[in-house]
């Protein structure tokens, strides 16, 4: 019998996907092309989380270095396709050399994400949260929703948390380590995009020219805590986007508690923070950077940009010994050679690169909840330490273990009970390798 037996139910799935960032779209379509029945939850009134509220560039496609080399395709390189058959798609450098980004337009993405999404035939539900999880002896079988309707009930014989925050394994009781406790957290950013630009003219300063108009301007009075943010072209005529506005996620209080940008007030406080801060960087831009003079700032992330915030612990937890020395896996599932890139306080940002040519794997036990039965995770909570989480966050990458996860989760419920242990590793590898999935450089 439901814990909730007095909410009304919206039914029960084979696979419930909760979060539809680039982990959780991509793992709802996976799941559904397996046959499973699936619902993907969402807190916002759009898909796409972060892909489509904060940014417009994929990194993780392809590896920095001396040659082009894709090591993500498949289901992903889809979403890249689907978006090149609306409008432009811009492949550029990154400025830090983390390899080529694919630059879209976000509100185009609303809508591929929309259409892969449904055309799988999952059932999408926005405007939700989890809010509870009934969970009987490590095994997930129904969660609490908010909606805008009140509290509904959802029962699921497999689950995919892609929250991002690690929703599902907060209110389960599962295990995992908020970002702070061991290693500084991650910042945050509100991003924001300025049309009216002098492509031209900008292009007159290089990078280290520009984050010397930043150093001159933060002595002068402008308050610019992060010195080494970006601006970059997007396929929109005189509009850029910038990552560069830096607030601290985690705290610690008097006492020593942690006070984590999870709590509510504090995530309060950084959004309203985020935007002031992204008024004074489009000033900084209009008032000393060429091309900006007659630019007006046009957009602002729709949520804060969080890049860690609780990181769940796996059956496998990959280290950044594994990243820096491109281990390999006999489970894994994808690959990644996006450097570590830890936005830590301060006004710089720490970067560490694998060897040229190199990837490191992606096991699929990182992806196995070590507390449950029948829960996989996917996207920046997914079982890493700090710096290997600040590499494989990449979009990519998240893209590739939503894949994974949606289909070990569908795998799961074909014949069996959810439990995602009972998949062969092999078995899933096979699906994704059929799907045009790279699993190693020697494939």
């Amino acid at each position: 019998m439901s814990r909730w037996q007095s909410v009304d139910s919206i039914g029960e799935f084979d696979v419930v996907v909760v979060g539809s960032g680039s982990a959780g779209s991509t793992a709802a379509i996976a799941a559904a092309r397996q046959g499973a029945s699936v619902l993907i939850i969402e807190k916002l009134p759009f898909l796409g989380g972060n892909s489509t509220a904060v940014l417009d560039t994929f990194y993780g496609f392809f590896a920095p270095g001396s040659r082009p080399l894709q090591v993500v395709r498949s289901i992903p390189w889809e979403v890249v396709e689907s978006l090149r058959e609306i409008g432009p798609v811009l492949e550029r450098p990154n400025t830090y050399g983390a390899g080529t980004g694919v630059t879209y337009n976000s509100e185009h993405l609303k809508v591929v994400w929309e259409r892969m999404v449904t055309g799988a035939g999952a059932r999408v539900l926005l405007h939700a949260f989890v809010q509870d999880v009934a969970v009987r002896d490590g095994r997930v079988t129904e969660m609490l929703l908010a909606t805008k309707a009140g509290l509904r009930r959802v029962a699921a014989r497999s689950v995919v948390d892609a929250s991002g925050d690690a929703d599902v394994c907060h209110f389960a009781g599962f295990g995992y380590e908020v970002a702070g406790d061991i290693s500084p957290a991650q910042t945050l950013t509100t991003t924001f995009r300025m049309v009216n630009v002098d492509q031209a003219e900008r292009r007159t300063i290089n990078k280290d020219q520009f984050r010397a108009l930043m150093l001159d301007a933060a002595q002068s009075g402008y308050e610019l805590p992060r010195r080494d943010g970006s601006d970059h072209v997007t396929p929109i005529a005189g509009m850029t986007a910038t990552v560069m506005t830096r607030l601290d996620s985690a705290v610690r209080d008097e006492d020593g508690l942690l006070l984590h940008v999870l709590d509510p007030d504090r995530l309060s406080s950084a959004e309203m923070a985020g935007r002031r801060q992204a008024l004074e960087y489009a000033r900084f831009l209009r008032d000393r950077v060429p091309g900006y003079a007659h630019a007006s700032l046009t957009w602002l992330s729709s949520q804060i940009g969080l890049r860690e915030t609780r990181r769940v612990h796996g059956d496998y937890r990959i280290t950044r010994d594994d990243v820096l020395a491109a281990t390999q896996f006999d489970d894994q599932i994808a690959l990644c050679a996006a450097p570590i890139e830890d936005h830590h306080s301060g006004d710089g940002t720490a970067w560490q690169y694998l060897p040229d040519g190199a990837a490191a794997g992606i096991p699929l036990r990182s992806l196995v909840v070590r507390d449950a039965v029948n829960v996989m995770v996917a996207g920046r909570c997914f079982s890493a330490t700090h710096d290997a989480q600040a590499s494989i966050r990449s979009m990519a990458q998240t893209m590739a273990m939503g894949q994974a996860a949606g289909t070990t989760a569908a795998l799961a419920v074909n014949g069996q009970a959810g439990d995602v242990r009972e998949v062969s590793p092999d078995a899933v590898r096979n699906v994704l390798r059929s799907a045009g999935a790279i699993l190693s450089l020697e494939a």
